[in-house]
C-alpha cells in the first residue's frame, strides 16, 4: 500500500516538473499562457543565458518544408538568402544596365545608320576626273558641273512611303544574260538580278519597291530607250510616292575583261553608275533630249559611288558619262547601274546586290 502511494507521489511530481517545464522553457500555447497571465513567473534575459536559448529554443521554417532549424541553422540560411538576395539586386540591375546598354547601342547604331556622314575627298575636278569618272569620248563636262556644290549639297534623302512604292526597278534591256545564262528567261538575265535587288531592299531595308518587268529589247534594241519611255512614264504617273528610279543593266565588254571582286569573301560583279548627259562633243547639247534633272542624277550617283568605295572597297567601277539622256529625265533620283558583264556568271551578278542595296539605304536615309 506505501508503496503504491510513492509511486503516485513520484508520478506527480515528474508530471508537475513536466508541465512546469513546458510551460516556462517551451514554445507552446502554454508558454504564452503563462507569459500572458503570470508574466512575473516568466523568464528574463538576465535569469537566461543566451547562448542555453539558443540551444532550447527551435523554429520551422516555411521554406525549409517543414524542416527544424536551431537559431544557427536559421541565422545562417537567412545569411545565405540575404547574400542570394544581395547578389540578385546586383545581377537584376546589371540586367536593367545591360538591356538598357542594348537599348542605348540599338538606339546608337540606328542614329548611326540614319546620319550616315558622306566620306571626306578632294573635290578637285582634276581629281575627280581621274579617280571617279571615265568621260566617254563623245561628250564632255567641266568643273561648273563636277564639284562640291553639284554632287554633295543635295540631299538625297527620302522619307518611305506608307503605302504606295518608294522605288522602281525596271529593265532597259531586259533580254541581257550572264556567262552561265541557261536562256533568256527573267531567272537567268538582269531581270533576276533586279528580283534579288528588290527583295533586299524590302526586306532588309524596308522600302516599298515596284520590280517592272516589262521587255523593251526583244528583236529592237537599238530602239529599247524609245520603246520603255511611255510606259515608265505611265508607272510613274500612275505612282506618284515613287521617289527613285533604278535601270538595272548588264555591260557588255571584250571576252578577256573579267570584272570581279570578293568582296566579305563571296565573288561579286563589280558594278558602274552611268550618267547621260544630254550633250555630245560633236553638236554640243541636245535640244530635243532635255534633263531638268542632270545636277540630281549626277549628285545621286556621285554619292552612291562615295558610299561603295568607302565601304565596298573594289565593288564599284568609275561612273561612266556619256552624251545621251537614257529616259533619267524622269525622276530627280534616276540610276542606271551596269551589273557586271556578259563574261560574269549569275551568281557573281546577285551577290553584288548586297552592298548595292545597302550604298542605297546609306545615300537615301
Amino acid at each position: 500500500m506505501g508503496d503504491d502511494i510513492v509511486k503516485k507521489k513520484m508520478i506527480v511530481l515528474i508530471a508537475f516538473i513536466y508541465i512546469a517545464s513546458m510551460l516556462f522553457c517551451g514554445d507552446g500555447v502554454g508558454k504564452k499562457f503563462v507569459e500572458e497571465k503570470f508574466p512575473h513567473l516568466t523568464y528574463s534575459d538576465k535569469e537566461c543565458d543566451d547562448s542555453k536559448k539558443k540551444e532550447l529554443r527551435i523554429v520551422e521554417d516555411e521554406d525549409t518544408a517543414g524542416g527544424i532549424l536551431s537559431y544557427e541553422e536559421l541565422a545562417a540560411m537567412e545569411n545565405e538568402n540575404a547574400s542570394v538576395r544581395n547578389n540578385m539586386l546586383p545581377d537584376t540591375d546589371q540586367l536593367a544596365f545591360v538591356d538598357e546598354a542594348e537599348k542605348n547601342g540599338e538606339l546608337a547604331e540606328l542614329e548611326e545608320q540614319q546620319n550616315v556622314k558622306m566620306p571626306q575627298v578632294d573635290m578637285s575636278f582634276d581629281n575627280l576626273v581621274k579617280n571617279y569618272y571615265q568621260v566617254d569620248k563623245t561628250t564632255y563636262i567641266g568643273a561648273d558641273e563636277l564639284c562640291e556644290d553639284v554632287l554633295l549639297g543635295r540631299d538625297m534623302s527620302i522619307e518611305k512611303s506608307g503605302d504606295g512604292p518608294d522605288i522602281l526597278i525596271y529593265h532597259t534591256h531586259s533580254q541581257e544574260g550572264y556567262s552561265d545564262s541557261l536562256d533568256t528567261s527573267e531567272t537567268e538575265t538582269v531581270v533576276g538580278v533586279g528580283d534579288r535587288l528588290e527583295s533586299l531592299l524590302r526586306e532588309k531595308y524596308g522600302y516599298n519597291v515596284l520590280h517592272h518587268k516589262g521587255q523593251y529589247d526583244v528583236n529592237d534594241r537599238d530602239h529599247a530607250y524609245s520603246n520603255s519611255l511611255p510606259e515608265i512614264t505611265e508607272i510613274i504617273e500612275k505612282n506618284p510616292s515613287i521617289k527613285v528610279v533604278i535601270d538595272l543593266h548588264r555591260d557588255g565588254v571584250a571576252e578577256t575583261t573579267r570584272l570581279a571582286a570578293t568582296i566579305d569573301g563571296k565573288p561579286m560583279a563589280q558594278i558602274m553608275f552611268f550618267n547621260g548627259l544630254c550633250r555630245t562633243a560633236a553638236r554640243g547639247p541636245i535640244n530635243s533630249l532635255p534633263n531638268e534633272y542632270l545636277g540630281d542624277n549626277l549628285a545621286f550617283s556621285f554619292q552612291l559611288q562615295l558610299m561603295a568605295n568607302e565601304y565596298y572597297p573594289g565593288l564599284a567601277r568609275r561612273i561612266y558619262l556619256k552624251g545621251y539622256r537614257y529616259n533619267m529625265h524622269l525622276c530627280p533620283k534616276s540610276l542606271l547601274v551596269e551589273v557586271g558583264a556578259q563574261t560574269n556568271t549569275k551568281e557573281e551578278a546577285y551577290n553584288a546586290m548586297e552592298p548595292l542595296a545597302d550604298i542605297l539605304d546609306k545615300v537615301l536615309k
